[in-house]
């Protein structure tokens, strides 16, 4: 009792010291918050928050793959300092390094069962969607050590998120506003941080846990121990050079909590999910979709058609989790679907040698060559339009190291379906796009996909794949149920021979 008491009255001298306006004067808040940790009696280190670039990892040779970046999204990954007496790895340093991040954090933490990890600062600005979301990186079965990169949880979304702007998470503005994230596994401990905070001036109504179930993860700081992500992911902001700045100078702290003295743990439970699905399904679009279907195969008739098989593209977390495979950093805010038909193996996991392999189709070897007809279309249904997600977008990628290029959204096919179907009224929750080498003048509903700039691009004779995602159903503030969309597709056409 009588340290709660010291960490009110400090936090209430530093505030009537500094102000209580959070917006003009959050680094002092940010700094009278740490200090009240001090006294209640954590180690609160410094990390950092910066763009975990993919691609550039990948280009770099850090990493063997770009694990189906998405174009449309740069993430900000929480880079933690490595516990006290421990140092972070040297490959990992190296990868911390490349993105131009100081040595003694990493974007791949252990965390034992009474630590956290806390971020404080703003939110994204405005854009079509933002989550927090943590993952598991690495786990060890055995003597193997198996990358896993599967999301433990729900996210923390824009339509959930407790700040300033929607205090306990109540309808308003989550965009550019203050917040406070706890990561922990222990409930003693998010409520001692919370404590905290509060006589930091942050109220309990703009706090967020995401807690760690110790039922299903392995907490620790040994080497056996699984090692944790966290990431935030902006998608589609109104203003690019807003959007750029937030990105390159994230206006928040983390910290890594670590108690003192050995506390008597509290673990929390597996926490409850939103449940994806409302009832109501695309399926009345069936009919207009092979409308379409027939429209475009009849305007490319000249051509050698291969419709390509459309499939979910990855796992859900926890199901990742209980067989040991990599899920390839999904959220449960999403669909995944892509064009694929044949397990092969992925590139090999980062940071070890291990022969775990994740299933993924690409029957036969799509390529897409230089030949004026030689194209794909991809179509389906507009999740958007239909009311079944926030946004959604398909990205191409090299089928060998999973480089996604760049993203079509659904703002940019909106209307694309009416020159195929001028007279069909669903037309408008349609859509249609070409992917090709060579777009023809005017044509606003096309990609020139590029090739001879390396990982930014893709080769004539380098296998590729499209992929999709559908992104948040607002009325249940998670992913929109497989069970209740229309699959995309997509349409190879060749010269005839």
């Amino acid at each position: 009792m009588k340290k709660y008491i010291l960490v009110i009255l400090l936090g209430v001298s530093f505030i009537m010291l500094t102000g209580t306006g959070l917006a003009q004067n959050e680094t002092s808040d940010s700094e009278a918050f740490r200090q009240a940790l001090e006294q209640d009696g954590f180690t609160v280190q410094d990390g950092e928050l910066g763009y975990f670039d993919l691609i550039r990892l990948l280009e770099e040779g850090v990493l063997p793959s770009a694990y189906g970046n998405n174009p449309t999204t740069k993430y900000v990954a929480f880079f933690v300092p490595a516990a006290s007496g421990h140092e972070v790895d040297e490959r990992i340093s190296k990868l911390t390094s490349t993105l131009g991040m100081s040595g003694n954090t990493t974007p791949f933490w252990n965390l034992g069962p009474d630590e956290a990890v806390v971020f404080v600062g703003r939110t994204p600005p405005e854009c079509r969607y933002f989550s927090y979301d943590n993952y598991i990186m690495h786990r060890t079965y055995g003597n193997e050590k198996r990358w896993l990169f599967s999301n433990i949880a729900d996210t923390l979304n824009s339509l959930v998120i407790k700040t300033e702007g929607t205090p306990d998470g109540q309808p308003g503005n989550p965009f550019n506003q203050t917040t406070v994230i706890i990561i922990t596994a222990d409930r003693g401990i998010d409520q001692r941080i919370r404590a905290a905070a509060q006589s930091a001036g942050y109220s309990d109504n703009i706090t967020n846990t995401q807690m760690l179930p110790s039922s299903i993860l392995n907490m620790g700081l040994e080497n056996n121990s699984d090692t944790f992500a966290a990431f935030v992911r902006p998608a589609l902001l109104n203003d690019t050079q807003a959007g750029d700045d937030y990105i390159n100078n994230t206006p928040a702290t983390v910290f890594r909590i670590t108690p003192n003295e050995s506390t008597e743990l509290d673990p929390f439970d597996y926490p409850e999910l939103r449940v994806r699905g409302t009832g109501q399904t695309e399926f009345e679009l069936t009919d207009d979709l092979e409308e379409l279907r027939i429209a475009i195969l009849d305007k490319y008739n000249e051509s050698n058609a291969t419709e390509l098989p459309t499939s979910q593209a990855v796992p859900v977390g926890s199901d990742a989790i209980q067989r040991g495979i990599n899920a390839v950093g999904p959220n449960n805010d999403a669909c995944y679907l892509w064009t694929a038909n044949q397990t092969v193996s992925s590139p090999t996991p980062p940071f070890f040698n291990t022969s775990q392999y994740y299933p993924f189709l690409q029957d036969p070897a799509i390529t897409l060559g230089n030949d004026t007809n030689e194209f794909i279309i991809v179509y389906g249904v507009n999740h958007v339009a239909t009311g079944k997600a926030t946004y959604s977008n398909f990205a191409i990628y090299g089928a060998d190291v999973w480089n996604g290029v760049r993203a079509i959204t659904d703002a940019d096919f909106s209307g694309s379906a009416e020159e195929y179907l001028p007279d069909n009224p669903n037309a408008k929750y349609l859509y249609v796009y070409k992917l090709t080498r060579n777009c023809s003048e005017g044509d606003q509903y096309c990609y020139e996909v590029p090739s001879g700039v390396g990982v930014h691009g893709i080769e004539p004779d380098q296998p590729l794949f499209v992929a999709w995602r559908a992104y948040m159903e607002n009325s249940t503030k998670t992913g929109p149920a497989y069970s209740e969309i229309v699959y995309d597709r997509a349409i190879k056409f060749d010269p005839m021979s």
